[in-house]
């Protein structure tokens, strides 16, 4: 039976992974989108956009579709799609890999504060500075939206969603970023701290670097942790390597 690989996401790993398999006469590889990016990038091979309807779906499509093994590259932060893979994956007896980009670390001169959520980021806020560049997303904002005293810009790929805080100025971008782009901003809104999630890569660590050298605080949300059992790889050739197919 030809291989048919099931990727779970659009991020840039993802759609490397795609390109890799597709490049292998023998495997199938099918993409499936959330949806909620209105020009996300088009993977190699088939594409599907939508839910399944929760594990129990998810584990009927790849029954029916013949799914001979399933990866999650959804983003670090998408955690209940990551629980609904390992649910249907034990349910339907595919094998299960989560790629997964490896997380930012601080250096000597950064000045970080690791929290564990978004709503422990809005309660250490008003310690740390009054004017916030606000790079979580447009999902999640309402854990910030009784700050009334703070003043926040908030960029997203989407425009953000309600509830958001009172004094809120949104700024709608797509990364990849740049150093001088991103001091540029922090100088231009007179920026005084930064929060962000750990969504490691490149396309946007810059903010990072221009807080670093502006020695502005950064508050970090910590990833979730993957569910018990599930394996995670950094890269695309150690997914490769995990399928038995060699990187080309």
């Amino acid at each position: 039976m030809a291989a048919h690989v099931l990727i779970l996401g659009g991020t840039t790993e993802a759609r490397e992974l795609a390109a890799a398999l597709a490049a292998h006469p023998g495997v199938r590889v099918t993409s499936s989108l959330a949806g909620r990016v209105a020009r996300p990038g088009t993977p190699a091979g088939q594409v599907r956009v939508g839910g399944f309807g929760g594990a129990e779906g998810l584990a009927a499509w790849l029954r029916e579709h013949g799914v001979t093994a399933l990866v999650d590259a959804t983003h670090p932060f998408a955690l209940a799609i990551t629980r609904n893979a390992a649910a249907a994956s034990a349910a339907a007896g595919v094998p299960l890999v989560v790629l997964r980009r490896p997380g930012w670390r601080p250096g000597p001169d950064d000045r970080w504060h690791s929290v564990a959520s978004q709503a422990a980021a809005a309660e250490l806020l008003p310690r740390l500075g009054r004017r916030v560049f606000l790079t979580t997303g447009r999902l999640g904002l309402a854990a910030f939206a009784h700050l009334s005293d703070l003043h926040f810009v908030v960029r997203s790929v989407e425009p953000p969603e309600p509830p958001m805080p009172p004094d809120v100025r949104v700024v709608l971008a797509r990364g990849p970023f740049t150093v001088p782009d991103e001091t540029a901003l922090l100088r231009a809104h007179r920026i005084d701290v930064l929060v962000t999630k750990d969504s490691g890569g490149t396309a946007t660590a810059a903010k990072l670097t221009a807080a670093r050298q502006l020695g502005l605080p950064v508050v970090v949300v910590r990833r979730p942790p993957l569910p018990d059992g599930v394996p995670a790889v950094p890269d695309v050739p150690a997914v490769l390597e995990l399928l038995d197919l060699p990187a080309r």
